[in-house]
């Protein structure tokens, strides 16, 4: 089905950084996937592309257009290119951490930050989840006490994409330990701050390439100027950009779960069993015009939800339909995408091996399936 969400500018977008990741990505994906990392020389290469930071004013180095479309191209593109992994950083920088600071940080703190930002000189990360709190962000245990002109911060937090990288977490903290969701604050840690340390690069079942990381926090001093927005509305800022944090993911989703039919699709054409191709099984072609028709389902959902987004028409419901759907789509897609390559899908060489591995948290981070359907039936008055 034809989209309508894109414009001429859009499509030359896409165009630039298929170019981009053909040239600066997929060379690399192997390497990176077995260091775990991805080198700091990507997020500048990036910035100096115009790939990051397309919401950033002009005045700051950024492209100066708040429009979510530019954001879902590089995602779908990503996903296109098969290096989940590797480009999930960019994404992170660009649909999760960046709101913060654009909505968030005052004058003196943009002209700090936001040129670094754009330029993918300052890497962004946002630590939330810690051991043992799972998906309840109000029970956290990190605090950060105020001592006249900064903060102390002790505590820990796992599960950080970009930790090895970043050089900006914005952490969520407990200014109020005596509160729950009104006492908790966001502060930007940065790289080299007296206390604070990273733990290992997680080892992962997929998503090989990026980082993720322990972090821990013993008395780091962090500047009140480090501050985003008033204390103790933490965690209203945090809801309050889930919904496009969820949309990125659901676009992510969808694209995943078409890149997985397209390279299956190629493979049941040319691979041979019982002296026919594959494709020419009646079961292989009812589960790909299965897979085929929910995609182009889902696609106009989440496109639908971009224009929410760029409208500022996007409810926490709606983008928590797209999240769930659209990553429980994807991994049913991979699923049978492996199943239909037979005994080679299971091989490393193939890319729906790594699509498979790669799938399987995008149902548990930024908000598990469960959460999602939580979010859902609490709109509806449930």
């Amino acid at each position: 089905m034809r989209r309508l969400l894109f414009e001429a500018e859009h499509d030359a977008f896409r165009e630039s950084v298929r170019a981009f990741l053909a040239k600066e990505v997929t060379p690399h994906r192997e390497t990176w996937e077995h260091q775990g990392i991805v080198p700091r020389g990507l997020f500048t290469t990036a910035g100096t592309a115009g790939f990051l930071g397309m919401a950033i004013p002009e005045e700051f180095g950024g492209g100066g257009v708040s429009d979510f479309r530019f954001n879902a191209v590089l995602g779908e593109e990503i996903m296109r290119a098969g290096a989940a992994g590797a480009g999930l950083g960019l994404t992170l920088h660009n649909d999760i951490c960046l709101p913060y600071f654009l909505d968030l940080a005052n004058d003196e703190q943009r002209r700090r930050w936001l040129p670094g930002i754009a330029a993918g000189e300052l890497i962004t990360a946002i630590a939330m989840s810690e051991p043992g709190t799972g998906s309840d962000l109000a029970g956290m245990a990190t605090t950060a006490v105020r001592r006249a002109d900064h903060y102390l911060v002790n505590g820990s937090k796992t599960f950080v994409s970009n930790g090895i990288n970043a050089d900006l977490i914005i952490t969520a903290v407990k200014t109020d330990p005596r509160e729950r969701h009104h006492g908790m604050s966001l502060l930007v840690v940065e790289r080299g701050m007296d206390g604070f340390e990273r733990g290992r690069n997680l080892a992962k079942l997929g998503q090989h390439a990026q980082d993720t990381a322990e972090l821990f926090f013993r008395d780091v001093k962090v500047p009140a100027t480090n501050l985003l927005g008033a204390p103790g509305d933490g965690f209203t800022y945090l809801v309050d950009r889930l919904p496009q944090e969820r949309l990125s993911m659901a676009v992510a989703g969808v694209a995943a779960a078409r890149f997985a039919v397209d390279v299956t699709l190629s493979y049941v054409k040319d691979r041979m069993a019982f002296g026919v191709p594959v494709a020419s099984f009646q079961n292989t072609k009812f589960r790909l015009a299965e897979m085929v028709t929910e995609i182009d389902i889902a696609q106009t959902f989440t496109d639908r939800c971009i224009e929410a987004l760029n409208g500022g028409e996007l409810t926490a419901a709606d983008a928590a339909k797209a999240k769930w759907w659209c990553t429980e789509l994807q991994g049913r897609v991979v699923d049978t995408c492996l199943q239909l390559h037979g005994g080679y899908g299971y091989m490393l060489e193939y890319p729906i091996s790594r699509a498979f591995v790669d799938a399987r948290v995008t149902r548990i981070y930024g908000g598990t399936t469960e959460i999602m359907k939580e979010v859902i039936s609490r709109s509806l008055g449930l």
